[in-house]
């Protein structure tokens, strides 16, 4: 299996979520965090945290849609496991999000910008999984 090494790509879209992150704090105070995002449009707290949440969804899904309008297609994208294999996984995320408190971008991203300590052992502990993960599928595995 080949990784693709794609810097400039990878890049712009870390400044660009770093920036997004940046905004949300600095005009509403509250962190970036997907998942914590998407629970509170499905349980907002007020009507105005609905609002924010809800057009922070609606840039998430209206982004590829700009993509597709200015470049003609989406990107390919291939993915070398079954469908039931990226639900067993999405169940697996999701476990980790409701166990660690929060996902990969709420603690990557804004918790280790603000050196909270929950978020520093968080994103270690999913990042060496994540490595631990990679070398058994490639390396043991063989996949």
């Amino acid at each position: 299996m080949d990784t693709a090494f794609t810097p400039f790509a990878s890049t712009l879209g870390g400044a660009l979520i770093g920036a997004a992150a940046v905004l949300l704090m600095l005009t509403l105070g509250r962190i970036l965090g997907a998942t914590g995002i998407l629970s509170g449009v499905l349980a907002p707290d007020s009507r105005d945290d609905f609002a924010w949440r809800a057009a922070m969804i609606a840039g998430m899904i209206t982004g590829p849609l700009i993509y597709l309008a200015v470049t003609g297609g989406f990107p390919t994208v291939t993915v070398p496991v079954s469908t039931p294999m990226l639900l067993v996984g999405g169940f697996i995320v999701g476990l980790g999000v409701i166990f660690g408190a929060g996902c990969t971008s709420g603690h990557g991203v804004c918790g280790m910008a603000r050196l909270s300590r929950r978020s520093i052992a968080a994103t270690l502990s999913f990042m060496a999984a994540t490595a631990l993960t990679v070398f058994v599928i490639r390396h043991v595995i063989g996949g």
